[in-house]
């Protein structure tokens, strides 16, 4: 899976680097591993993962970044800078930003459920195929 698990998030969407032979750069924010179970503390984030990883898996699909937002106390603060700075509302949300008019600007999103949908993620990322 083209999956970067050490991407560091910078201030703001406008500090994104999409790659240059990328058309887009792909974030998913995602609940921080349970340390007892090893496992994700949301559910919605546990069956998101798998169509995440069957659908970023091939060598031509874009790369998918992986950004945590910590443990369920802090995911639940409203001050948590995931929400108020990257405006995510819920987790699993998956991002697509682009260069457009020279600027990264987020282009869609996914969130929850919709991730399920293979046909949608497909479309959504450019791979019809999925």
């Amino acid at each position: 899976m083209p999956l970067i698990t050490d991407f560091n998030l910078p201030s703001s969407a406008k500090q994104l680097q999409v790659p240059e032979n990328a058309q887009a750069l792909f974030i998913v924010f995602v609940a921080s591993d349970d340390p007892a179970t090893g496992q994700s503390w949301c559910p919605d984030v546990r069956a998101a993962w798998p169509v995440l990883e069957t659908t970023f898996s091939p060598a031509d699909a874009p790369r998918l970044a992986a950004v945590e937002v910590g443990q369920k106390p802090e995911w639940k603060d409203p001050g948590n800078i995931y929400r108020t700075t990257w405006k995510v509302p819920c987790i699993p949300t998956l991002v697509r930003y682009e260069i457009v008019n020279g600027e990264t600007v987020e282009t869609g999103r996914l969130v929850e459920g919709e991730i399920l949908d293979q046909k949608r993620l497909g479309e959504f990322i450019g791979m019809s195929r999925v």
